[in-house]
């Protein structure tokens, strides 16, 4: 049987690395292969962004409390069913003075889907999340961080910047006591740190150890000397 080569490649060993350079793409923090990405900002001055996946949910009104009270200032990226739900808390978020980033409108899977499929999900919970907030976002960030072909092209036409993170908070599986340590262990100055008011599109999810996590890693940051931007203050000179 006769096996095609490209420049000294078998066709085989060629899709497979296109597959891995993919599969890095989509992933990879600092990848920009599917369009403008950021995962940390300056370094030059002691503050960090919270950042808050998959709301708005029934719980975020009491994280909206605690940040209000401790004066911190964070970026939520919304889902668009989620929006349509609970409009009334989006607009709460945006009341605030909260950032508010685009979460897809399904909380999919990226990888695989069609570039029609992927325009869809970030093109309609732009609408509404204009529509139902008056905001229009400046920020979106795939669900899983999973990026894929078709991205680069909505981040052109809506300009979005991708927003992944230095790190994860890993709230929605883990218990409040090891999601402070591990944030609290890999914080540095200009660190992005993605946790979750929400449980993809799961209506009234439990964010109990979410909350309980918060409020230990504000006020342990802030004794740190850390303050607290959104994402586009800690990018920002």
């Amino acid at each position: 049987m006769r096996v095609t080569r490209v420049a000294g490649l078998s066709a085989g060993a060629l899709l497979s690395g296109i597959s891995a350079a993919a599969a890095y793409g989509s992933v990879a923090k600092n990848s920009q292969l599917f369009g403008p990405t950021v995962y940390r900002g300056v370094r030059s001055r002691k503050s960090v962004a919270l950042t808050f996946d998959d709301g708005p949910s029934e719980g975020t009104a009491e994280l909206l409390e605690y940040l209000d009270k401790e004066e911190v200032p964070a970026t939520f990226f919304m889902c668009g069913m989620n929006v349509r739900h609970l409009a009334d808390v989006a607009g709460q978020v945006a009341a605030s003075g909260h950032q508010i980033g685009n979460h897809t409108y399904s909380h999919p899977k990226l990888p695989f889907k069609s570039r029609a499929f992927i325009d869809h999900e970030f093109t309609e919970t732009q609408k509404i999340i204009q529509f139902e907030t008056g905001v229009t976002p400046m920020l979106l960030r795939a669900p899983y961080g999973f990026r894929w072909m078709g991205m680069r092209e909505v981040q052109q036409r809506l300009s979005l910047l991708s927003v992944m993170w230095t790190v994860s908070g890993y709230d929605w599986r883990w218990p409040a006591w090891r999601v402070t340590g591990h944030v609290l262990g890999r914080c540095s100055p200009g660190a992005i740190i993605c946790m979750h008011d929400g449980r993809g599109v799961e209506r009234s999810p439990d964010i109990r150890d979410t909350l309980q996590a918060v409020r230990r890693i504000v006020p342990r940051l802030k004794d740190q000397g850390y303050s607290f931007e959104t994402v586009s203050g800690v990018l920002s000179p």
